[in-house]
């Protein structure tokens, strides 16, 4: 087909989205960081593997990720990646539940830096469960620390030993 309007494809998949998905070899998943979680998709079986490790304090300190996703998928991934140093569990919740009520259409953008590339990911909720992905699993990975480094991790979560998505 030529001419015409850009088609849905193709106004999602933008060579900016692109080149994000490409970023993703910047962050690999190594043998050397001990605290690991993963996060699945019910809706389109993407997965993504995490491992980080952290400061004194419960923060992410390094990160590396395998990714089994769509370009939306990968380049939620890329933008989480680019910004995760320094956060910890709570805020890591906090961003995830402003990330969900964006993707609801309830409020407006959090202010994760680089969101706006998945701006046209907005009226496909097929790829919003994988848009989710690393923070679901940078959450799984961070509910393995002590409750004393995760502040976000209950009380019962930690009896049980379960994470925040548990």
């Amino acid at each position: 087909m030529t001419g015409g309007a850009p088609s849905r494809a193709g106004a999602l998949y933008s060579p900016a989205l692109l080149g994000l998905a490409v970023e993703l070899a910047d962050y690999p998943l190594s043998e050397d960081m001990p605290i690991r979680g993963e996060a699945r998709s019910r809706s389109c079986g993407s997965t993504l593997a995490l491992a980080c490790t952290t400061d004194d304090e419960g923060a992410i300190a390094t990160i590396g990720m395998r990714v089994s996703a769509c370009a939306v998928g990968q380049a939620a991934a890329a933008i989480f990646a680019k910004e995760a140093h320094g956060r910890d569990a709570g805020s890591l919740e906090s961003s995830l539940g402003g990330l969900e009520s964006w993707l609801a259409g309830d409020t407006e953008r959090p202010s994760w830096p680089g969101l706006e590339a998945l701006d046209p990911a907005l009226p496909h909720p097929g790829r919003h469960e994988a848009i989710r992905l690393p923070w679901r699993a940078a959450l799984a990975a961070l509910s393995n620390l002590p409750p004393a480094l995760n502040p976000a991790r209950s009380p019962h979560q930690a009896a049980k030993g379960r994470g925040p998505d548990s």
